[in-house]
């Protein structure tokens, strides 16, 4: 195989990965759809038995982002069809902001 066909091939595997199909994904994810994923589920508790177990506090606060930054793009973006307005853009600031400021909490303030 040439180059050209390679890079043809790795584009084509990679297209679901782009930033659009990934919050198309995060948009139209619902807890039923989650739990019904064995891939969502399995990363899910390897990654949480991973970080009880070495006590990892980099792996619980990125379970922490992964799993608010899902809900807050559940329920903060638009439906189709609808526009960004100051009402959804808001919540989803501040809930960013949220996030940092637990996740700043746990890393630089908390000491145990």
């Amino acid at each position: 195989m040439d180059k050209e066909a390679i890079l043809k091939k790795t584009a084509e595997v990679l297209t679901p990965f782009e930033t659009g199909n990934l919050v198309e994904f995060v948009r139209h994810l619902t807890v039923q759809k989650a739990i019904s994923n064995p891939w969502f589920v399995a990363v899910f508790f390897v990654l949480a038995f991973y970080a009880i177990v070495k006590r990892s506090k980099f792996v619980l606060g990125a379970l922490f982002t992964a799993a608010s930054l899902l809900i807050l793009i559940h329920y903060t973006i638009p439906a189709e069809g609808g526009q960004l307005s100051l009402s959804t853009t808001l919540p989803f600031a501040f809930g960013a902001l949220a996030i940092g400021g637990v996740l700043i909490y746990w890393n630089f303030i908390k000491t145990e």
